[in-house]
């Protein structure tokens, strides 16, 4: 299958925190490490029927029920993946220990780990600093999504596509939805615009325009309101990501479930579904679908599961669904 993204080649290379951050000895084996790496993808990519897949994504919102799940089948995959998250240690036991994850968290202090020696690491101006180095390399960025666009640069550069599955935590705060789910997209999405990134998937959910679909009655689009105009703040970040020209694929879900699939997956084009559900397993699936399809370039599409639909390839409901 051809990669939505292009075709990309691993290319052996230090994060710019790992190369600011490692003595020089410790680089040069970790350099060495990852030519031998690329060597083997490259003699592997050469073989017949291989694929080239994108060298690596940063999953937003990693740690969450959503999230958690595109970062496992992207590794399942055999992408490579820098986890975004606001809880280090949430994620640490919660995501799979694999040579092709790194963490980013928005703690400000760290300490390194390689083979039998520590050492204790101080930020830098660009806000990135090294926090462990071995089977799974772990950073800390002094940054999230909504503290602007300019503190999220270093955390998506480097990287080829990003997955925004990221969603407000209930709290007092009346304002956490536009934080969360409109700023902080916002400025996801502009960090990467910035970064060179071009590449970008979101996961939002049905009903966001659900005002223009005379949906206002609908209870689940009021109880969605209910705090903060949530969907309201979904849309506004969709509408941006949509004028800013970078290639998306926006995701809007069902209800979301975490049980195993019952049914197979519908997938529709914007504002036609108002109700259902889906697994996140298969919102996962979908997302990590759309990087490795083409077809899925510049679309909103809707999907729920039903159990008397039909089970079609994800390719073929994606090139279905008309462009944007």
């Amino acid at each position: 299958m051809a990669s939505a993204l292009g075709a990309v080649t691993a290319r052996p290379h230090l994060h710019p925190a790992l190369a600011l951050a490692l003595p020089a000895a410790t680089a040069r084996k970790f350099l060495f490490r990852s030519k031998a790496a690329s060597t083997m993808d490259a003699a592997s990519a050469s073989s017949p029927g291989s694929e080239k897949k994108t060298t690596t994504v940063f999953v937003a919102g990693s740690t969450g029920r959503t999230g958690k799940r595109v970062v496992e089948k992207l590794l399942a995959k055999g992408f490579g993946v820098v986890a975004g998250t606001t809880d280090l240690q949430r994620a640490r036991g919660s995501l799979p220990l694999d040579p092709n994850l790194r963490l980013v968290s928005l703690s400000c202090s760290a300490c390194v780990k390689w083979a039998n020696f520590d050492w204790s690491v101080d930020g830098g101006a660009d806000g990135l600093m090294v926090v462990r180095i071995g089977v799974v390399v772990w950073l800390k960025v002094t940054a999230d999504v909504t503290e602007g666009a300019d503190k999220l640069v270093e955390a998506v550069r480097g990287v080829d596509a990003v997955v925004c599955a990221t969603g407000f935590r209930r709290s007092f705060d009346p304002f956490a939805p536009w934080k969360v789910d409109n700023f902080g997209t916002v400025n996801l999405v502009e960090a990467c615009r910035k970064a060179g990134v071009t590449r970008f998937i979101l996961v939002i959910s049905i009903l966001v325009n659900g005002a223009a679909m005379g949906q206002l009655l609908n209870p689940a689009y009021i109880v969605l309101n209910l705090l903060g105009l949530t969907l309201v703040a979904k849309l506004q970040a969709e509408k941006h990501i949509r004028r800013s020209g970078i290639n998306y694929t926006i995701v809007r879900p069902g209800g979301l479930t975490d049980q195993p699939p019952t049914g197979n997956i519908v997938m529709e084009p914007e504002d036609t579904l108002y109700s259902g559900s889906i697994s996140r397993d298969q919102v996962a699936d979908v997302a990590v679908e759309a990087l490795l399809c083409p077809e899925s370039s510049y679309k909103v599409v809707e999907i729920v599961a039903r159990a008397d639909a039909p089970n079609r390839p994800l390719q073929d409901m994606f090139a279905a669904i008309k462009q944007n």
